[in-house]
């Protein structure tokens, strides 16, 4: 019986989240540990788009739980594919207009474009790298190390 409810009560929140991150208002919970703010450079909507590599562009802001848990594998893919995908995060919460340029709808999003800066896929929500990777193979990019 206890298990029965500790799965509703966390089906709740999970549910009571999507609303809130559907709105736009979702927060940090818990403590959040400080860490050195570094100066973020703004690129415009066009050189996001347009690269030599295929690019992916999540939209997020830094105290978004899911955009969090992407974090990590945004630098893994970053780090890992250099050179063969570019990966570029921008805070809409630091930089608002780049959601409406996006038409982002809900964070964290992840915008895939090929080179000339077509946009091939659009995601919403937490994705994993297999995913992400997937979703490339998908489209017909397929990176090898």
């Amino acid at each position: 019986m206890k298990s029965r409810i500790s799965c509703f009560i966390k089906a709740a929140g999970v549910v009571f989240l999507m609303i809130l991150m559907s709105q736009g208002n979702v927060y940090a919970l818990g403590k959040v540990g400080k860490k050195k703010q570094e100066k973020k450079q703004t690129i415009s909507t066009q050189e996001v788009r347009q690269a030599a590599i295929p690019r992916l562009v999540d939209l997020g802001a830094e105290k978004c739980i899911p955009c969090k848990m992407m974090a990590p594998i945004l630098e893994e893919l970053k780090a890992e594919y250099q050179g063969k995908m570019d990966v570029i995060f921008i805070d809409v919460w630091q930089e608002p207009k780049k959601s409406r340029e996006y038409g982002v709808r809900m964070i964290p999003t992840q915008i895939f474009y090929a080179p000339e800066g077509k946009e091939l896929s659009r995601h919403q929500g937490f994705i994993s790298k297999e995913d992400i990777l997937a979703t490339w193979k998908k489209l017909g990019y397929e990176f090898v190390d």
